[in-house]
């Protein structure tokens, strides 16, 4: 059965069939103001697929090199770049850092980007295409917008590069260069159906709480989900009231505009599948902003660190703690609608130290939702 739908994009557009389509129709909805993502799902496209179609010889605005790894060796050389900004995202968050790539290791496929700016967990097993992605400005005068973009097997962005005021951009054209593969010829294929949670009277629900008790490391988490067969928020659940709390959905613009007023240093979180982006420090300028289409944004607007995330599209918040061996770590979750985590939130802290106390009164005093009551 096809997996092509009103709601979803065809990942390749089979419908427009051929390149030189895409790209017409993609211009056209980009000089109407729509980002990238969005013009392409309007096309009924993935945006790895509109992006794709973009490489070779054309005169069309937007021109794309792919790119073929080794990925790790790729970031790696951004290095000697400078400055650039990091960009991860998902669905209902932009999670925007400038720095520089640096300490860029990595143990199979999992890697670690570690410095004071960009701080990055990478999953390669999730990055299946990479392109420099050149875009002219609508302004003649200005210089066209660069960028390195990677995407998953479903043409979904897992982490994005652009250049900066003070980027080399001869050094960026070298990695571009060494790394180029014009013939790559990546194609996207069909998302599958998200997997549905074991009902809860299935889970072992007395030895999550045990085993939750029991945890040295907030790293331990993930396992600890393995181990019981457990989806994140069900886990929530069946330790409410003991390890994790429902916060109303305001809590999310409350931990940012209470953090910037106590100018208490956090800990930002965002994913991608492939990514994980984080900030640590404080944040200062909190803007909400309504957009015509009705989409509603509170955003961090800070020189060095921005995040837009959709309050509109936030479903649930929950407060949770996860015991460790320095002392209990609070965070804020925030899940959308299709029950994917969209940010969590953390005071800032090193592995060794105790938690803030700020943070721990700020998580303390956000907003409750009425706790639903089990099911008997």
């Amino acid at each position: 059965m096809s997996m092509t739908s009103s709601h979803q994009p065809d990942p390749n557009g089979v419908r427009l069939q051929t390149a030189p389509a895409i790209r017409e129709q993609f211009a056209a909805m980009r000089a109407t103001g729509k980002r990238a993502k969005d013009a392409a799902e309007a096309l009924g496209l993935s945006e790895g697929a509109a992006i794709a179609a973009h490489a070779g010889e054309h005169e069309h605005p937007l021109k794309a090199v792919p790119l073929q790894g080794s990925w790790l060796q790729l970031l790696q050389s951004l290095e000697a770049c400078g400055p650039l900004m990091a960009l991860t995202r998902n669905e209902g968050v932009v999670h925007e850092k400038t720095g520089v790539y640096m300490n860029i290791s990595a143990t199979g496929p999992v890697g670690l980007a570690l410095s004071e700016d960009i701080d990055l967990r990478l999953f390669f097993a999730q990055w299946h295409a990479g392109f420099a992605v050149t875009e002219a400005a609508a302004d003649p005068a200005r210089p066209p917008q660069r960028s390195l973009q990677f995407y998953n097997a479903h043409g979904r962005a897992v982490h994005k590069v652009f250049v900066r005021e003070a980027t080399d951009l001869a050094v960026l054209d070298a990695v571009v260069q060494r790394f180029a593969q014009p013939s790559a010829g990546y194609v996207f294929g069909a998302a599958p159906p998200a997997e549905v949670p074991r009902p809860d009277a299935e889970i072992d629900a007395a030895g999550l709480r045990a085993g939750w008790a029991a945890m040295q490391d907030t790293h331990e988490f993930f396992g600890l989900t393995r181990k019981f067969g457990v989806e994140r928020q069900q886990s929530f659940r069946l330790v409410e009231g003991q390890f994790a709390w429902r916060l109303a959905r305001e809590s999310v613009t409350a931990v940012l505009q209470q953090a910037a007023a106590g100018g208490l240093p956090i800990m930002v979180f965002v994913g991608s599948g492939g990514c994980i982006q984080i900030h640590t420090g404080p944040v200062a300028n909190i803007k909400p902003l309504d957009t015509p289409g009705g989409a509603q944004w509170i955003n961090v607007l800070d020189p060095g660190f921005n995040l837009h995330l959709r309050t509109d599209m936030v479903a649930s918040v929950w407060l949770v703690e996860k015991p460790t061996a320095d002392g209990v770590v609070t965070s804020v979750e925030a899940f959308d609608h299709a029950g994917e985590l969209m940010a969590m939130f953390f005071g800032a802290r090193k592995p060794g130290q105790a938690e803030l106390q700020g943070w721990r009164d700020l998580a303390a005093g956000l907003p409750r939702q009425q706790e639903l009551a089990h099911a008997a």
